[in-house]
């Protein structure tokens, strides 16, 4: 697919078609949906209007839906849970753990706030939160991890990457670092699965919603949970679904499901479900090395597009194996002026401000884009800068 986006832009407006409309390149902040997946949502509509609810095709759908999941994550099947946003799974972990006042979580604070919050919030159980520090925004490296790790140490939970700088994380050094003290650790994944591989031998638990890198909608999203792990972590929420209720009778011991089920207390979000479904099914059919590769080489082209004695940059530079977006500053003018300069010309992308109060321009595309797109969005840089 990935050649003929090139070749032939009718096929490619066909399939995405934000691309007839603007030069998307926000990925990193919310995906427009592409055709399949609009239609997979349509579709679900559709049937939720016009007939009865068949149980057993739900329950399938769901099972089929977990089993694509877990194939592209590289994961066992029951250790998928369909759960919604990305908060959803990162406080399902926080306040599913039995914590002991004294234990030490390991966070950076520069993350998303979604990535703070619930770590902040344990110390209402006497446990300590460690913050990271880091030279440059977002560049956590295993050395910087290490130096927080103690003996109090009982999980370590970061970003896979920023979402201000597109810094991937060393996931498998990082992982491993965790296994051999006896550390949790977990991630938010939102903002590389769907554009990057996640090694998961060493990760505990992630978390992501499908609404960004994944081309799927809000309001859908996985809880990965170790299988080893999977009796730590107490269910949030319980209900129908996820206890034992044989013939939905609810029984005086509570016994919870095995697998995903046991943190999904019913009530599926269908329609969003729908639409990650056929997101997934998508980037699946694609191939994530390939999607992979696309992303950079559209990165290093519009780096080297960009004049460097006019920009800023805090990402890594393209061809890094922790790059996954470009984000800088122009010197000269405002960030603002030129994301309004963009927006005239029907190009999409993100504005981060700092904790410094610095505006950054993040650009985020994905493997539909094309290197035109790019020498495009460089030429409305440059004019402006």
């Amino acid at each position: 697919m990935i050649a003929k986006l090139d070749t032939n832009e009718d096929f490619r407006r066909r399939e995405f078609p934000i691309c007839g409309r603007k030069i998307y390149c926000a990925h990193a902040a919310d995906a427009p949906l592409p055709r399949r997946v609009a239609e997979a949502m349509r579709d679900a509509i559709e049937e939720a209007s016009t007939n009865e609810k068949q149980f057993d095709r739900a329950l399938d759908f769901i099972a089929d839906t977990r089993r694509l999941l877990a194939n592209f994550l590289g994961a066992e099947t029951e250790e998928i849970s369909l759960t919604g946003p990305t908060s959803s799974g990162l406080n399902a972990v926080a306040n599913g753990l039995d914590w002991k006042a004294g234990d030490e979580v390991v966070c950076y604070l520069d993350d998303y706030p979604a990535d703070v919050y619930p770590w902040l919030g344990l110390e209402r159980n006497g446990v300590n939160p460690v913050l990271l520090e880091t030279e440059r925004l977002g560049e956590i490296t295993p050395e910087i991890v290490e130096r927080a790790l103690t003996k109090r140490t009982r999980l370590v939970a970061l970003a896979s990457a920023s979402n201000a700088s597109g810094y991937r994380i060393d996931i498998e050094t990082i992982g491993q670092m965790c296994a051999e003290r006896d550390i949790l650790f977990s991630l938010d994944g939102i903002q590389t699965v769907g554009a990057f591989s996640i090694p998961l031998r060493n990760v505990d638990f992630l978390s992501a919603g499908a609404q960004k890198w994944m081309l799927g909608p809000s309001g859908a999203g996985i809880l990965f949970v170790k299988e080893s792990r999977r009796d730590l972590l107490r269910p949030m929420m319980v209900g129908g679904w996820n206890v034992e209720s044989p013939n939905f009778v609810a029984q005086r011991e509570i016994k919870y499901e095995n697998g995903g089920r046991k943190f999904e207390p019913g009530g599926y979000n269908n329609i969003p479900i729908a639409g990650m479904q056929g997101a997934i099914a998508l980037l699946s059919d694609i191939g994530l090395s390939k999607i992979s590769e696309r992303i950079l080489s559209l990165i290093v082209t519009l780096k080297s597009k960009l004049d460097p004695a006019d920009f800023e940059f805090l990402s890594p530079d393209g061809s890094s194996d922790h790059a996954s977006f470009l984000t800088f500053r122009p010197r000269r003018v405002a960030s603002e002026k030129l994301l309004d300069a963009l927006a005239k010309n029907d190009i999409v992308v993100s504005l981060r401000i700092d904790r410094a109060n610095r505006a950054w321009i993040r650009v985020s595309p994905h493997f539909y884009n094309t290197f035109a797109e790019m020498e495009r969005i460089a030429e409305a840089l440059n004019s402006d800068s």
